[in-house]
């Protein structure tokens, strides 16, 4: 029954990529019209790993703008709440309502003036600064230097506090390394990078699904039930299946 059961899977796997095709040669342009737009060197990469299948490397391609898609929501959610526990915590233990500021003045963040003072005079600069806009302008790099060894210890060991959820015994070198993971994988998706090929360029998609796990736990660290704080934000799973499907019919 199980073998039965793989056979119609394959010949509805077949018969997708039989009408993608001939939805290509009738509807679409066609695979040279993309490379002159996207560039020869940039879709290569698809039809190198796809083993010179045009076909298939431009089912790949749209799998990952998709990938990229699907992911811009849960990590602009992960942003945003770290972000903010991040500012009450230090607002409460600093007292101090533009702490920022006031660090990187005489603080802990004296070292990182160079990037906050150029986003604070932007807004001072349009009339438009509050605290609370340079925290929504900062990035989620500087955010996750917070947690380095340097400023972690100069503003005093205390924020790992903001993860009441953490997994017990967790410390900050491991914390700061998964959310520069995360940071990094971030910048690869603003930078148009492709995420569905590992470091030698065959399609694998297991970087991406430790970055979804990471993303998912951080979230939960912070004290939220991801079900309810992430309903209705499209996730990367489905897609990450149809890569991985379409990784084994090369």
């Amino acid at each position: 029954m199980l073998g039965r059961d793989n056979r119609v899977l394959r010949r509805k796997d077949n018969a997708f990529l039989y009408f993608n095709k001939l939805f290509l040669i009738f509807f679409i342009m066609k695979y040279e019209k993309y490379e002159i737009a996207l560039s020869a060197p940039r879709l290569g990469k698809y039809r190198l790993a796809c083993r010179g299948n045009k076909n298939k490397a431009l089912i790949l391609y749209r799998y990952n703008i998709k990938l990229c898609q699907k992911f811009y929501g849960i990590l602009g959610v992960l942003e945003v709440v770290l972000r903010n526990a991040i500012n009450e915590h230090f607002k409460g233990q600093l007292g101090d309502g533009d702490w920022l500021i006031t660090q990187t003045q005489t603080g802990f963040l004296m070292s990182y003036k160079d990037n906050i003072f150029k986003e604070r005079d932007k807004l001072v600069n349009n009339r438009n600064y509050t605290h609370d806009k340079l925290v929504a302008s900062l990035t989620l790099g500087a955010w996750t230097l917070m947690f380095s060894k340097n400023c972690y210890k100069k503003s005093g060991k205390t924020l790992l506090q903001i993860f009441p959820n953490k997994t017990l015994g967790l410390n900050q070198r491991t914390i700061y390394s998964e959310l520069d993971k995360v940071r990094i994988f971030r910048n690869r998706i603003a930078h148009h990078e492709p995420l569905c090929f590992d470091s030698v360029g065959t399609v694998n998609v297991s970087y991406v699904k430790e970055v979804y796990s990471l993303i998912v736990k951080y979230i939960q660290f912070l004290g939220y039930n991801t079900n309810e704080l992430l309903y209705g934000v499209e996730n990367p799973s489905q897609t990450i299946s149809k890569i991985d499907k379409l990784s084994k019919s090369i």
